[in-house]
């Protein structure tokens, strides 16, 4: 690789990351937030949190890696061409394809590294995870609802234990069943236990007092009376796979007899489809970035930033794809549609390299869009002055 390339590929790597790993560290903080309630509402360990937060991470990587790739070649080509540096590379008579070379490289080993992410690392890491929930509820009663303190164990359903003995025996039952709106159960019982399996609690000595929407309460006393948990013990505790955590091996030849499958095979043939795709697009996206951002442009030329053209049609591409892969689940027509939509977009970008002409949005919208920038500066900027200490004299 000759010294320039090498200068462009480390600037846009190096821009690539600044981009990734900020926004990377965002959406993954608000993902493993919106699942501590699994930890704090099963009593799990710090430990059990920070694995279930590592796992979380290669579901996120590859949606984030294009837009990041976008943001680094859009900055770094606008960065070079204020410099005069494009210009200078231009002037000297150096082909175009000096630029297009490191970028495309950088842009296939993302493409690879996306692809792997997303058919191996991704499926194993949601197994894992939902072995993890499957074996947190399995035997959630018995060992892991702390004394004297109410548990959330489902949607509705409530409980709280007195005293935990030896040999899973439960003192002092307390559970608040509302899951049926035609009624509420709340049962009382001196001690009970939960079952080998895992499957059902059994209750003795207590009483179990019925409520009817119309204020009816009806009470019943038992010796023995056993509730069911089967539907909180996750089957206890063998996780159901879905079409998401299964590896490609299995999309491309997936078992007839599988219960998921049976009930839900357009879900597999749509996830297949988008794995088989979706590993393009960082590909797709440098193709396209440079295509906007990758011609050398006057100084005193008004225009808008490359990256806001850029991104715009990154989050419009990725949304077309997102949607057409989730219709796939419904009608298989849009399997051609999906493949489209990056192989078209593609040979645009790749026309417009080769014909040596700039990639841009339609002269109305670009007006448009600069005009609603021109008055948001001024607000800022009339804004400040109000409040930066009075007006000048």
């Amino acid at each position: 690789m000759k010294l320039l390339e090498t200068y462009i590929l480390r600037r846009v790597g190096q821009m690539f990351l600044v981009a990734l790993l900020p926004v990377l560290a965002i959406i993954w903080t608000t993902q493993v937030l919106q699942r501590i309630n699994l930890v704090t509402d099963s009593g799990q360990s710090i430990g059990s949190f920070a694995m279930l937060a590592t796992l979380i991470l290669p579901s996120i990587i590859p949606v984030v890696l294009p837009f990041a790739l976008v943001i680094g070649i859009t900055q770094t080509l606008t960065t070079m061409n204020n410099d005069s540096e494009l210009t200078v590379i231009d002037a000297a008579g150096a082909r175009r394809s000096i630029l297009a070379r490191p970028i495309l490289l950088l842009a296939i080993l993302v493409s690879v590294f996306s692809f792997f992410v997303d058919n191996v690392v991704e499926p194993r890491a949601k197994t894992v995870v939902r072995q993890m929930i499957a074996a947190t509820y399995a035997d959630l009663l018995s060992s892991v609802i702390e004394e004297k303190t109410f548990r959330k164990i489902d949607e509705g359903l409530y409980v709280q234990i007195s005293q935990r003995l030896a040999g899973r025996t439960l003192k002092g039952l307390f559970v608040a069943d509302e899951r049926d709106p035609n009624y509420e159960l709340i049962y009382y019982a001196r001690e009970g236990a939960v079952d080998d399996v895992g499957t059902s609690l059994i209750m003795h000595d207590g009483e179990v007092h019925r409520k009817t929407p119309d204020g009816n309460v009806s009470v019943i006393k038992f010796d023995s009376y056993s509730f069911d948990l089967s539907d909180m013990t996750e089957n206890n505790g063998q996780a159901t796979l879905r079409a998401s955590d299964r590896d490609l091996g299995f999309l491309l030849n997936p078992d007839p007899k599988d219960p998921d499958y049976i009930a839900k095979p357009g879900s597999y043939t749509a996830e297949l489809h988008r794995r088989l795709t979706d590993w393009m697009l960082p590909f797709v996206f440098a193709l396209f970035s440079l295509a906007i951002a990758g011609d050398a442009r006057s100084h005193r030329e008004a225009r808008m930033h490359p990256m806001i053209g850029a991104l715009g049609l990154a989050f419009a591409l990725r949304w077309a794809a997102f949607y057409v892969a989730n219709q796939i689940d419904k009608s298989a027509i849009y399997i051609p549609i999906l493949y489209g939509i990056p192989i078209v977009t593609s040979l645009v970008s790749i026309i417009f390299l080769n014909m040596h002409k700039r990639l841009a949005m339609p002269l109305a919208v670009r007006n448009r869009t600069s005009t609603i920038w021109k008055r948001a500066q001024k607000r800022v900027l009339a804004a400040t002055g109000r409040t930066g200490g009075g007006a000048a004299r």
